[in-house]
């Protein structure tokens, strides 16, 4: 049986995904900051699909909870096969009021602790010219985001690291999916302080189940950059082609509260 290791797998996609995996017969190690939580879910997952389960609650924001990770990974005797660097979130605000003690928190989980998990897996599974793994991005990864600056700059880094592992990688055995979802109906929007935006409010969102559903079958199939939805696409695809002027000030309209 292969294992995938989920991070942020608590609630929202991670958890989603955490199911999909079980239900395809994979072991699953759960990795969040609620071990609670993470013991109820393990709990569900052995009883609905057979599979092994590891729980492992430590904070990834943190960058010494990442070789924790996976020493316990190491002394659980289990090898991950498919990598799912999920866990992140975001910020609303302009930036000369946002709090720099989150947004540090949101870069050294979004970014540093993402690509340190990446650093130690990928090694094992190159050795064993086997491997997968899923960096979940975001549509806001293809332009700056005026109103969550930080965020967005750390989904750019997401998927620009992703695209290129994913190149040095070729014939090793190994893909690398960058996922991008727009909004998507999780507990993203209240983490973030977002509820009455543009982007949000009054929209009937994807909910994370369909998303989970279709980053696993784009993982599987090795898709480098997978964005979710029609509409979605089209965006991403336009701001290549457009001033960006113009893309700056959309994005802000976009953003903005309703009041």
């Amino acid at each position: 049986m292969a294992t995938a290791l989920i991070t942020g797998a608590s609630s929202g996609i991670g958890y989603e995904l955490a199911k999909i995996f079980a239900r395809n017969k994979h072991n699953v190690v759960l990795v969040a900051r609620s071990e609670n939580k993470l013991k109820d879910i393990a709990q569900e997952l052995e009883k609905s699909y057979g599979v092994k389960t590891l729980v492992i609650a430590k904070d990834v924001s943190k960058l010494s909870a990442v070789q924790e990770i996976y020493d316990a990974v190491q002394q659980a005797k289990m090898h991950v096969d498919y990598l799912v660097n999920n866990a992140g979130f975001g910020d609303f605000g302009f930036f000369t009021e946002t709090k720099w003690d989150k947004e540090l928190e949101m870069i050294n989980l979004n970014m540093t602790s993402l690509t340190a998990l990446t650093k130690l897996f990928v090694k094992d599974m190159v050795a064993r010219k086997s491997g997968k793994i899923m960096n979940v991005a975001s549509t806001a990864s293809f332009q700056p985001g005026p109103l969550m600056a930080v965020y967005y700059a750390t989904k750019a880094y997401v998927l620009s690291f992703s695209e290129a592992i994913s190149n040095e990688l070729k014939g090793k055995g190994v893909t690398v999916t960058a996922l991008c979802p727009g909004p998507t109906e999780s507990g993203f929007q209240s983490a973030a302080d977002m509820h009455d935006s543009k982007l949000v409010k009054g929209k009937k969102l994807p909910s994370s189940a369909e998303v989970a559903e279709y980053g696993y079958n784009a993982m599987m199939s090795g898709k480098v950059v997978a964005v979710h939805g029609v509409m979605n696409k089209l965006m991403a695809q336009s701001v290549r082609y457009s001033p960006r002027a113009v893309v700056r000030s959309l994005v802000r309209a976009m953003s903005e509260r309703t009041h």
